[in-house]
């Protein structure tokens, strides 16, 4: 009676049939075409939908501007922005932001300008601060011959990194402070949220939230009903002794003149 040969380990474990799958040049190549036709539609899309968009955000704008603390409320119930404006002298002074404003570039909408307007206050010589976010063309851009619709094939490979050029200006309070490790991009210590204004870079996508998440669900912010964003009005963070309203400016203001009687 001969004996059964025994199976050598794993032999009954299945083959993974997803396992080296190769794609062709030819259907890479494909593949990238299509790619590219839909990266055109998107582009497209968002144009036309920041142009519809436009005149229903400026019908808002005289709406929130009247509800008190609209703008402030909004933000902070972001959950990005509430933890960058942690200082409780940012959020003092952001409790006299009366209007919010985003303009995109109607070339290019994936690029804007942000505008944040004050009413007077002790802490800003400026009533505007704004940002810029514009779109800067990558080398050898300059030669491409833009379709009917004004898009260049650098436009269908856009690189926020790459494309994108942040402008700014205010002086600050609370330093960012950078990380020693020089391969880091991310700051030790991220300081005031006006450093925002301040700094050119924007590692932790401050400008794209607001921008992107706060500026067009701003109603749905200031309710408080957009899902995740939880924030406790009684909790605030540790602040430093220096910290005191009557004490500290953001941009050392200067006296205020008083009126003649």
């Amino acid at each position: 009676m001969s004996g059964k040969k025994r199976a050598s380990p794993g032999a009954n474990q299945e083959i993974n049939p997803l396992e080296g799958v190769e794609l062709s040049d030819e259907d890479a190549k494909k593949l990238q075409d299509v790619q590219k036709q839909i990266e055109r539609v998107d582009v497209l899309i968002e144009r036309h939908s920041q142009q519809q968009l436009l005149p229903v955000y400026e019908r808002r704008r005289p709406v929130v501007k009247a509800i008190p603390k609209f703008w402030p409320v909004a933000l902070m119930n972001n959950p990005l922005i509430s933890f960058q404006a942690q200082h409780n002298i940012d959020r003092i002074a952001l409790s006299y932001l009366e209007d919010l404003w985003v303009t995109r570039d109607p070339k290019e909408p994936r690029c804007f300008t942000i505008e944040f307007y004050f009413k007077q206050n002790p802490y800003f010589t400026d009533s505007v601060l704004k940002k810029e976010y514009k779109y800067v063309c990558p080398p050898g851009a300059a030669d491409e011959t833009p379709d009917a619709d004004g898009l260049t094939p650098s436009m269908l490979d856009f690189s926020w990194e790459r494309d994108v050029q942040p402008s700014n200006a205010l002086t600050k309070l609370h330093p960012r402070v950078e990380d020693e490790d020089e391969e880091s991009d991310m700051p030790a210590e991220a300081g005031s949220f006006f450093n925002f204004f301040e700094i050119a870079s924007d590692p932790f996508d401050i400008g794209a939230t607001i921008a992107n998440e706060v500026f067009p669900n701003a109603t749905d912010h200031f309710l408080g009903t957009i899902p995740g964003d939880d924030m406790d009005s009684d909790e605030e963070s540790e602040e430093d002794d220096d910290d005191d309203a009557d004490e500290i400016d953001l941009e050392e203001p200067r006296p205020k003149k008083q009126k003649k009687e």
